[in-house]
């Protein structure tokens, strides 16, 4: 949910994130206001939009780190984590201060202790119905800021002899603890029967362990382009073959969640839970690597409006379910069908997302790009080939 303004812009991965910003809304707007799935499918899907954004932030991210290191330039873990909290901590400070001063206008319910969320723990066992629950995945997305980088430095420090095999030995070897670990909580938290899935969402859903392997997906990109530059020439010189195989991918995966993710009477789908997170992340990871495929169609087409939304996601995450629940209760004494209520949510959503955008986030982003241009403030070689890289892509991390 990450984006610069002065980086390279890519039309696909701009199309994706307003997508996920989307699904997002869609599924909110289920839960928060209309209690039914206001835009069919896609509101019962929409909270994978979340998991498209760790995965466009696992290659965003990644491929930022891995193309400076590749070439042999020194990463400034200070200079990342100050562009990093000037990026995201501006806009989260001004939404988490309207809800510790303006509870009741924000939907009246009570927040987690305050330095849970500057500590970026609160998603760790969080209870749903608290106040600002939806910062969850903004938590997990700043540990994975914090331990990325410090595993690289890490593996260049002490891993002279490590290889790229290595690194994608333990790329999968996450992958694989994710989901040993979500098949084992499912054995607790899955059912219905003894009330076991009110532990669901604050033992799988919202927890660090079971989410953070949705990241790698977007890694493993960056670390084939950066790793494999062969390899990664010819694979998207098959743009639309890839575009083809994600959507279709996509399209199935979105069916079985729809259909066996949460099953009445039931619980948690096995499958969906221990294995499905993972397999959407991937899904998710061949349309990222589609759009960044220029023979592909995601590539090459420019959706209109699509570049406004995915500079505003962020912005627009952080604020629409307040806004939501402020305009519907003003919405009520007017009658209006729902068709109306959309839209007038919709737009209030898009305009406080924008204000956000335009007074608080671009500002802090001009300073970042000003005082804070690079995470590889010397451009000196410190290895003539690093046994392991790292990931990160200059297109609006």
């Amino acid at each position: 949910m990450t984006s610069p303004q002065t980086s390279p812009r890519f039309d696909g991965l701009d199309t994706l994130r307003a997508v996920a910003i989307l699904l997002v809304f869609a599924y909110h707007y289920m839960i928060f206001v209309s209690g039914e799935p206001t835009f069919g499918w896609v509101s019962t899907v929409g909270w994978t939009g979340v998991d498209l954004f760790f995965v466009l932030s696992g290659y965003l991210i990644g491929n930022q780190l891995l193309s400076g290191v590749t070439k042999g330039k020194t990463l400034s873990l200070r200079a990342f984590y100050i562009r990093r909290l000037l990026r995201t901590l501006p806009n989260y400070y001004v939404v988490l201060a309207l809800y510790f001063l303006l509870p009741t206008v924000m939907g009246g319910k009570t927040p987690p202790p305050l330095w849970r969320f500057l500590t970026f723990t609160q998603n760790l066992w969080l209870q749903p119905g608290t106040a600002f629950s939806h910062a969850w995945s903004l938590c997990i997305e700043e540990q994975f800021y914090v331990l990325l980088p410090l595993g690289i430095v890490a593996a260049l420090h002490f891993g002279k002899s490590l290889t790229k095999r290595a690194a994608w030995l333990a790329l999968a070897g996450v992958i694989v603890g994710g989901v040993t670990l979500r098949c084992v909580l499912w054995f607790q938290y899955g059912l219905e029967e003894g009330g076991a899935v009110a532990g669901y969402y604050p033992n799988i859903y919202y927890s660090s362990f079971c989410r953070f392997d949705e990241f790698l997906p977007g890694v493993a990109i960056a670390m084939l382009k950066n790793f494999h530059p062969e390899l990664w020439k010819r694979v998207t010189s098959r743009g639309q073959a890839t575009l083809g195989v994600g959507v279709l991918a996509t399209g199935v995966l979105f069916t079985l969640l729809a259909r066996y993710y949460y099953i009445d009477g039931y619980g948690y789908g096995f499958a969906m839970t221990g294995f499905g997170y993972s397999l959407v992340a991937c899904a998710f990871a061949v349309l990222v690597v589609a759009a960044l495929s220029p023979s592909s169609l995601l590539y090459r087409v420019r959706v209109p409006g699509a570049a406004s939304l995915a500079a505003w996601s962020y912005a627009i995450y952080l604020t629409h379910k307040p806004l939501a629940h402020i305009l519907q209760e003003r919405l009520k004494p007017w009658g209006l069908g729902g068709g109306a209520t959309v839209a007038i949510i919709a737009a209030g959503c898009l305009l406080g997302g924008w204000l956000l955008y335009r007074f608080v986030e671009t500002p802090f982003m001009r300073l970042r790009d000003r005082h804070h241009p690079t995470n590889f403030p010397t451009e000196s070689r410190t290895r003539a080939e690093p046994s392991v890289p790292l990931a990160g892509e200059p297109s609006r991390p």
